[in-house]
């Protein structure tokens, strides 16, 4: 199984791991798991930070990917169909970010690990 990691997946994996269930610990502990960080969730991080709704996030203005890298994280660019798959989604889901990592998950054979309910009317895997 390769993951994607919701971004308040990856949030919590980073500053408050408590919060993450305990399946997804043992998923994200294990190294050999590949585990992927969409550049949907950078873009989401930088607005909300930039709107003063993230100021927790500063260490990944700062130190980025490298950080990123450090944990091992697999970077997953947005593709046009990505992009397509995400417009095209018939359900109701006002937030971009997350329609779009559903279409990365559901065309790149990734596992969604996300406590968004709203999600599981999405056709790709989901982990909890």
């Amino acid at each position: 199984m390769e993951l994607l990691l919701d971004t308040h997946a990856l949030l919590w994996w980073l500053a408050e791991p408590e919060r993450l269930s305990a399946g997804v610990l043992e998923a994200l502990g294990d190294p050999a798991q590949q585990v992927f960080v969409s550049s949907a969730s950078a873009w989401e991080i930088a607005t909300k930070h930039r709107l003063g709704r993230l100021p927790s996030a500063e260490p990944l203005m700062q130190e980025g990917w490298n950080l990123l890298q450090a944990q091992g994280f697999i970077s997953l660019p947005v593709s046009w169909r990505h992009g397509l798959r995400a417009g095209r989604y018939a359900q109701a889901h006002r937030d971009p970010f997350d329609r779009l990592l559903a279409a990365q998950a559901e065309l790149d054979g990734l596992t969604l690990v996300t406590l968004d309910p709203a999600l599981a009317a999405f056709p790709c895997r989901r982990l909890w």
